[in-house]
């Protein structure tokens, strides 16, 4: 579910230009392990094409980046393509390496007000952890996302890799090392960001 967007004032696109959506993520959102041009991003240039609208998505996604990388790449990325709309998904390495949810949720608050202050809009995807890292440390962690969306008054999908890691058949939607989706489960994973991020978009 979409939270409400503050208003921003306009994204500092010029006029006439064609609108950006920036894509800030790690490997699930990298084409890791994947055919090119067969991940959850590109099959969203293909949507919003076929939609016509007239947005032209940047993947800045790196595989194996935290939020302390993408923090750090964040503002060139913003001066270079000064999206209308920035996507952020990060986090799950964080997690995985044991760094403190303190700093995640620091450098995820500094990029969505870098992004916001660039006038842009900002979708965050929130991410949950594996029931062996136990459940107190699970909700402490989806909890910084939905915290953070509702703090910072931003859109946020709860879960990004819901009915991907949730269901019965998950293995079925990974590849062979378990952690990241398959080419089958890339439709789902963009059907879970669609309605959050449709509303973002620019009009026109």
């Amino acid at each position: 579910m979409a939270l409400a967007c503050l208003p921003v004032r306009a994204h500092a696109q010029a006029a006439g230009s064609t609108p950006v959506v920036l894509v800030v993520g790690d490997s699930l959102s990298a084409e890791y392990g994947l055919v090119r041009g067969s991940g959850w991003v590109a099959l969203l240039e293909r949507r919003l094409a076929q939609a016509g609208r007239r947005v032209r998505v940047v993947n800045a996604s790196v595989s194996g980046d935290t939020t302390a990388g993408g923090r750090s790449r964040l503002p060139a990325l913003l001066a270079q393509h000064r999206p209308a709309v920035v996507i952020i998904e990060l986090g799950g390495n964080d997690a995985l390496r044991g760094l403190p949810l303190q700093s995640t949720r620091d450098n995820l608050r500094a990029m969505i007000r870098a992004s916001r202050a660039a006038g842009a809009r900002v979708l965050l995807l929130g991410m949950d952890m594996p029931p062996n890292y136990g459940e107190r440390f699970r909700a402490d962690f989806r909890a910084l996302y939905t915290d953070l969306a509702r703090e910072e008054k931003v859109a946020l999908v709860p879960f990004f890799l819901a009915g991907v890691a949730d269901v019965a058949h998950a293995p079925t939607l990974f590849q062979d090392d378990r952690i990241h989706p398959n080419e089958r489960a890339q439709p789902i994973l963009l059907d879970n960001v669609w309605p959050a991020l449709q509303p973002l978009l620019p009009r026109g």
